[in-house]
């Protein structure tokens, strides 16, 4: 053989044994839908053999690799996917990526939930909408009332949602319990908020369905953040045709702390507007808070208390008759939290929560004379751990303690009394969103509570699902159990109560795009073991049980649009068919404070020529039923209809001094909000009735706020 044989035979070798060993790997690249991905990359792992498929989704490349080997397929904004196996069967693949999962652009469970900040996805309100609502004044449950699922109660002034009374709303400040969130009041005349509306970055208010973290409410719970940090250093004065005000905040490096102090008096206002109610002495307060904040290396403290004083007397027309009451009441209320980061993603949350009213009452009535002392502390104690494993799957668990001790002495014609009660409830909850997909999540949770004064166990599940349609809509719905321990008016006089239940059951749609937000939810609420007694008031001799049951359902819309240039208004609408079994009530029927139809429209438009925001509200509701003893069917009349236009004007007098203006009901429209009989018949037999009307047919307020600080674009517009 010569060299030339030699030669060729070396090269068909070669050529056949690369030949042999090139295996050809090909296959199409797609999404969830079935669409093509183009300019995917798709490579062998720890080589450089690979393709970028074409716009068909295809590709189509070949290796000399042989054995067990691992294909990569890779595409911005997809999940990197793996495939291990023999290179001779990487043929005629077809792949499925999946969308890589973003926070920023994941669905949002929402279900029975609105958001008030500036950091929450979900939210339908600023922190500034909350102040600025014509008729609000500033007050946090007024502004929450012009959300649908709200009931407008003008005569109590707490928040009444979905068929509750305002008892089965709690506030939680920081997520610690505020056993006290309103002033103190008597029969008829409303109650205020008493909460500064600026000391909060964002707000959560849930009209059912909430999360399992939050418990002893029926119906609702509001939880309020404060701000993480305070503005620049700066003084806040208020000259107001209520009262005065002023504020302090003051910085360091790493803390601040904020001081602020009212007094307030509706003398003035009293002895200019007639009112429908007489007051031997006006509404008088004096108040003051403190905010410190102080951020350590990995963790955040934040302390905030406060303290009110207030006092008022009134002649109140109750039964067919007039009783004086004075009221005087002191109320104390401390709030620590603290935030740590522990690393690897984990947080802890440690807080505790003190409060302490007092309310001295003096009722008087023709020749009678009723003295009412009470006291009220309560503390709450909460920890909790969470965990972000992956940026689909959040764990949050936690345990809680919440006591009461209510102490009263009651002095009368009929005798000397002492009720009181001492109540402990420990809760442990456990929480998990899972994030299935960018369009698909789940949040799962429960919580478990005993009841110290029962020696009972109670198991509430709580579940919400949403699926984001596409990028502008999505659906949701919730469902969960949830427990509420009776109040102090029936506790004093009866520890052995049991817990009452509601079960809800929540659809959510709601459209988001821009500056206009749609929203639509229907719910069916379902009440077992609720609270009765015997007489016409509770009274130490009252019978009491779990023998209440009822429902509520309805539809609940709300509506935001803010393309019209200075323009922004929104409205919402809420029907609502309720009826419930409790108290003294003999059947099931519809309650007072429940109106089948609830429409608030609200506009705010900035004038810049003026320097001037103004804006309207209106608000309207059926009539609420209310019982008249002279027929035989209870509770079976209906006052007229609600309605009120309230109008409110801020003037930038510069950029740190503003002039404001409010005044609700502008119409004078004289609202009745239900009628109150004699408790016996006159002579002829017929018990004689007095209109249940607001305790002005107008109220007016006038501000002068004026803000000193380095920044000269300051000013107090979000307070107001």
């Amino acid at each position: 053989m010569n060299f030339n044989y030699y030669l060729f035979l070396f090269v068909f070798i070669f050529i056949g044994r690369s030949s042999f060993a090139q295996q050809e790997i090909y296959g199409v690249i797609t999404d969830k839908k079935e669409q093509p991905i183009a300019g995917a990359n798709i490579y062998l792992k720890g080589t450089y053999d690979g393709a970028i498929s074409d716009e068909n989704g295809r590709f189509n490349f070949t290796s000399e690799e042989t054995g067990t080997k691992t294909l990569v397929i890779s595409f911005l904004s997809f999940e990197t996917k793996e495939i291990s196996g023999e290179i001779n069967s990487f043929k005629n693949l077809q792949i499925q990526l999946t969308e890589k999962f973003d926070a920023l652009d994941a669905v949002v469970i929402n279900a029975g939930n609105f958001e008030a900040g500036t950091t929450s996805e979900a939210s339908v309100l600023k922190p500034l909408d909350i102040v600025t609502t014509a008729g609000s004044v500033g007050n946090i449950i007024t502004a929450l009332e012009t959300l649908p699922g709200t009931q407008s109660v003008g005569e109590d002034g707490r928040l009444f949602v979905r068929g509750g009374d305002a008892s089965e709303t709690q506030t939680f400040v920081d997520g610690l319990r505020v056993a006290q969130p309103y002033n103190a009041s008597v029969r008829n005349i409303p109650s205020r908020g008493r909460f500064s509306p600026y000391l909060f970055k964002g707000m959560s208010f849930s009209t059912g369905g909430y999360s399992a973290e939050y418990g002893n409410a029926l119906s609702s719970v509001l939880v309020m953040d404060t701000q993480d940090e305070a503005e620049e250093d700066n003084t806040e004065l208020s000259f107001m045709s209520l009262g005065l005000g002023i504020g302090k905040t003051e910085n360091w490096k790493k803390s601040s702390i904020t001081l602020n102090a009212s007094y307030a008096n509706l003398g003035p206002y009293q002895s200019l507007i007639d009112q429908n109610i007489a007051f031997n002495k006006p509404f008088q307060s004096i108040a003051g808070e403190a905010v410190f904040r102080n951020q350590f290396e990995n963790g955040l403290l934040k302390v905030y208390t406060a303290y009110d004083h207030s006092s008022f007397n009134v002649e109140q027309p109750i039964y067919g008759s007039t009783q004086t009451v004075d009221l005087k009441n002191n109320n104390f209320y401390l709030n620590s939290s603290y935030v740590h980061s522990l690393g690897n993603k984990w947080h802890l949350f440690g807080g505790i929560s003190y409060g302490n009213s007092q309310n001295d009452i003096n009722l008087t009535a023709e020749e009678s004379e009723e003295l009412i002392d009470d006291t009220e502390n309560s503390f709450h104690l909460k920890t909790k751990l969470s965990k972000r494993f992956t940026d689909k799957i959040k764990l949050n668990f936690g345990a809680e303690y919440f006591n009461t001790d209510f102490k009263q002495s009651y002095q009368s014609e009929a005798g000397n009394f002492n009720p009181n009660y001492n109540s402990g409830l420990f809760s442990v909850f456990t929480e998990t969103d899972i994030f299935f997909s960018q369009n698909l999540a789940a949040k799962v949770g429960a919580r478990a509570t005993q009841d110290a004064l029962l020696s009972e166990v109670y198991v509430s599940p709580r579940l919400s699902l949403a699926y984001k349609i596409d990028e502008n809509q999505q659906i949701s719905t919730a469902f969960g159990n949830f427990r509420q321990q009776a109040g102090q008016d029936y506790l004093k006089f009866n520890e052995h109560l049991f817990q009452q239940k509601a079960t809800h059951y929540i659809f959510n749609y709601q459209y988001s795009k821009a500056s206009t937000t749609l929203r639509a939810e229907a719910y069916f609420k379902e009440y077992h073991d609720l609270l009765t007694y015997t007489g016409d008031e509770i009274t130490f001799d009252s019978s009491f049980d779990n023998s209440g049951s009822g429902y509520a359902k309805g539809i609940d819309i709300f509506w935001r649009d803010g393309h019209f240039k200075n323009l922004d208004y929104w409205v919402s609408y809420s029907f609502i068919d309720s009826e419930r079994k409790y108290q003294n009530y003999p059947e099931q029927v519809t309650p007072n404070f429940v109106a089948n139809h609830n429409l608030s429209v609200v506009s705010k438009y900035w004038i810049q020529s003026l320097r001037s925001q103004a804006g309207f509200t209106y608000n309207f509701n059926s009539g609420r039923p209310y019982n008249d003893p002279n027929t035989d069917n209870f509770m079976a009349e209906k006052a007229k209809s609600y309605h009120s236009l309230n109008f409110n004007w801020a003037y930038l007098l510069n950029k740190q001094q503003i002039l404001y203006v409010s005044v609700s009901n502008v119409l004078g429209t004289q609202n009745v909000f239900g009628y109150d009989y004699s408790n016996a018949p006159d002579a002829s037999g017929t018990y004689t009735a007095r209109a249940i009307r607001p305790t002005a047919d107008r109220f007016f307020f006038v501000g002068f706020f004026w803000t000193i600080s380095d920044n000269k674009d300051r000013n107090q517009l979000d307070q107001l």
